[in-house]
């Protein structure tokens, strides 16, 4: 019989929802007018921060099997703001506050700065159809 391995763990989910989050902030930047397009973008930036949020655990898990203590806390404390951020950042799209939306957008910006997302990326536009996902999540 053979190992079955899968191929869809905690890290391959979480560099595509960054790449999301790349994409959805570069086109965000596209528009500086806050719009309909815009609350969309938003709400995939939160929702996908939130999926980040709450991979933390299944990553953590595997390492603390194996007595990773300190790279499991390090990657906790590396990861641990995004659960905070999707929340502000839905209170303040509920609140229609774009201000406190220009602020965290440019705080996420700079995490996320490293990641490149090529122009022929597959991902299409992400943000399509995560309303209903901010809704469930955000109410």
């Amino acid at each position: 019989m053979s190992y079955i391995s899968n191929t869809d763990n905690a890290g391959k989910q979480r560099t595509k929802l960054c790449k999301i989050i790349v994409i959805s902030i570069k086109e965000l930047f596209k528009d500086p007018n806050p719009n309909e397009h815009s609350k969309e973008l938003i709400k995939c930036i939160a929702v996908s921060l939130k999926k980040i949020f709450n991979g933390i655990d299944e990553t953590l898990l595997a390492w603390e099997k194996r007595n990773f203590w300190q790279k499991s806390e390090k990657f906790r404390m590396e990861w641990e703001w995004t659960g905070n951020y999707a929340d502000k950042i839905a209170n303040a799209l509920k609140n229609d506050d774009w201000g406190e939306i220009a602020i965290l957008i440019t705080f996420i910006a700079q995490k996320f700065e490293k990641i490149t997302v090529s122009e022929n990326h597959r991902l299409g536009r992400p943000w399509i159809g995560t309303g209903e996902e901010f809704t469930k999540i955000y109410g």
